[in-house]
């Protein structure tokens, strides 16, 4: 069962979403305002961390943004249903998954079994024996994935890359020149009851790709194929 830190100012929902997640086995730590959250993650980092974004003392998005400086730990943003511009500058400060308010806990559920999930299939990569195809590393020109360590290489260079930015660069990787469709990432990445739109897909690789030119400005490996899906291209 997964540690969890759940950060709301709202004591309704800190209450409700605890006890759900605490009846599934969950260990649940709260926290009522930006900076106590974010202090709580850099010092007790959990598995996945849950984030609403309007909060005193500091906001869901800097905290976010805070975070990611020194972790790369599985994040659901929780906003109300009319701030779209948040959901997507979350995504772009990488968040792994979204929730709008007001939410069914059956949903948060799903979503959060899902990014669990996601973040138990590279610890199982990272556990297999060595020489199997699950640890095998990914070379293909100046790019190197190790499964086995979640380690993106650019030109030997670090690439760090949350859960979900990297399974979709490496379902990209593992075929270059062939086109993954949004819906084929969407299932690289993702669980099958949990529905995501082009969107999402469209952010993380936006971000990917940042985090890729700061390390080379001329980064152009991964295509856009516009009404089609991405490709991974060797340089």
């Amino acid at each position: 069962m997964a540690k969890i830190t759940l950060i709301d100012d709202d004591e309704n929902i800190v209450a409700s979403v605890s006890l759900a997640l605490e009846s599934l086995g969950h260990t649940v730590k709260s926290y009522h305002d930006g900076v106590s959250g974010l202090a709580a993650l850099q010092s007790d980092p959990p598995d996945l961390a849950i984030l609403d974004v309007k909060m005193p003392r500091m906001d869901g998005m800097e905290v976010l943004k805070r975070l990611r400086q020194t972790s790369e730990l599985p994040v659901i943003i929780l906003t109300s249903k009319d701030e779209e511009i948040d959901e997507i500058l979350g995504f772009n400060l990488g968040a792994d998954d979204y929730m709008h308010k007001p939410f069914s806990q059956r949903l948060l559920i799903e979503r959060v079994k899902a990014v669990l999930r996601r973040s138990d299939a590279t610890d199982v990569e990272a556990q297999a024996a060595p020489g199997s195809a699950a640890s095998k590393a990914i070379k293909r020109g100046r790019l190197t994935l190790d499964p086995a360590r979640h380690d993106c290489l650019w030109d030997d260079r670090p690439v760090k890359l949350t859960v979900t930015e990297f399974l979709l660069l490496q379902s990209l990787a593992q075929r270059p020149g062939f086109v993954k469709s949004r819906d084929n990432l969407m299932d690289a990445a993702y669980d099958d009851q949990v529905y995501v739109d082009d969107r999402t897909i469209d952010s993380h690789i936006k971000r990917m790709r940042r985090k890729f030119r700061q390390v080379d400005p001329e980064f152009d490996a991964i295509e856009t194929l516009y009404g089609v899906g991405y490709r991974y291209r060797e340089s």
